[in-house]
């Protein structure tokens, strides 16, 4: 995941928190089955999860329905997170991580987690959006989607209006919007490979570049050279959601590749957002399960759990990300589930194309190709 946490742009308070929740119907989150099993475990969930976010009522909810305590250990980032799921493989003891899915890969090398129960996680209740492959590793799931974001095209409605199906990657290289369009240096360039891919104008497919470093610089230096090519269409570069908001405000751009969050604070700026048809750059983050963990039943008790609808919304709406079970969207509020219904209509949400993992040496080369760009 790129961006590498969800935006805190909302900077929801433990009130305003405690509010929506309620709001929600959390008294009653879960389901009659969930109970049943519930009844007949108790115990304790050790929890590596995200520092900075207020998840006590949820917690409190789940406790009343199961019997189980969640020890939550917060961590700050996702570093931190692997490094404490080290120290817990020798044997203090943790349960569950909550990774992005593009640094699975390191998890699994690292062998710190074992497989879920496909049979015991409530698969049923996810939108099957974002049930994606790359959870598996050797027909097992490793990865259990909870949050997600995405990085699409905000629009003015006025000088810029786009629709969905129409709406293209492609257009941020458009003559049309010369000087108008703001971008992040390293998601444009994934943009302009994509759109060449499309186009037919690739050796390789672009997913192909994030395996091996001879394939990357062969297929960003075509990405690169057609960029540099279209760069008077840039009208801001930008690394940050102020960065971003400026963009649109201040700096008289009307079209951009920007993230959900950004959009979602342009709206009174009468700034639309939908997803390009080629899909939107996606983010997940879910969860793994330790291969030590000493209270496995209990974090497969919390997987069904947090994919009830009011859980899932409740849990998106504490991180001021989107939620993953089918019906969660329903229970946001009202401004955010209109938000997301517009900007991924029809078949948008399987369209989703989620960040692959990205390597230490692709990072590297990764910033060395925006700097490129940026310079050029």
């Amino acid at each position: 995941m790129q961006r590498g946490r969800p935006s805190r742009l909302l900077h929801p308070t433990r009130r305003a928190f405690l509010r929506g929740t309620a709001a929600l119907g959390l008294g009653t989150l879960a389901s009659p089955a969930i109970v049943s099993r519930a009844l007949s475990s108790s115990g304790e969930l050790t929890y590596l999860g995200w520092s900075g976010y207020d998840f006590s009522t949820l917690f409190r909810s789940f406790t009343e329905k199961t019997g189980i305590t969640v020890n939550f250990v917060e961590q700050p980032d996702q570093e931190a997170m692997l490094a404490q799921a080290r120290i817990a493989a020798q044997g203090v003891g943790a349960d569950i991580v909550e990774p992005s899915l593009d640094r699975l890969p390191e998890w699994l090398q690292a062998d710190l987690l074992q497989p879920w129960d496909d049979g015991n996680v409530g698969l049923d209740l996810y939108d099957k959006a974002f049930l994606t492959g790359s959870a598996m590793h050797k027909g097992r799931r490793y990865f259990l989607p909870v949050l997600w974001g995405a990085e699409a095209l905000a629009y003015a409605r006025q000088a810029a209006a786009q629709t969905y199906g129409a709406a293209s990657l492609a257009s941020l290289f458009d003559d049309k919007y010369r000087g108008k369009v703001a971008i992040r240096p390293s998601t444009g360039l994934a943009a302009m490979g994509r759109v060449l891919e499309a186009e037919g104008k690739l050796p390789k497919p672009w997913l192909d570049g994030y395996k091996d470093e001879a394939t990357m610089r062969q297929l960003w230096d075509l990405a690169l050279a057609e960029a540099t090519r279209r760069k008077a269409m840039i009208g801001q570069f930008w690394s940050s959601d102020n960065d971003a908001l400026t963009a649109f405000r201040s700096k008289g751009c009307t079209l951009g590749l920007t993230w959900d969050t950004t959009a979602q604070a342009l709206a009174g700026d009468n700034v639309g957002f939908v997803a390009p048809r080629e899909g939107a750059f996606g983010w997940l983050q879910g969860y793994g399960l330790l291969k030590n963990a000493r209270n496995a039943e209990q974090a497969h008790e919390w997987a069904r759990f947090i994919v009830t609808p009011e859980a899932s919304a409740a849990y998106a709406m504490a991180f001021s990300a989107n939620p993953v079970a089918r019906g969660a969207v329903d229970r946001l509020d009202p401004k955010l589930r209109d938000f997301l219904r517009a900007a991924y209509p029809d078949d948008a949400l399987s369209k989703i194309w989620w960040w692959p993992a990205q390597p230490p040496w692709f990072v590297a080369l990764r910033s060395e190709y925006a700097q490129k760009w940026q310079a050029a």
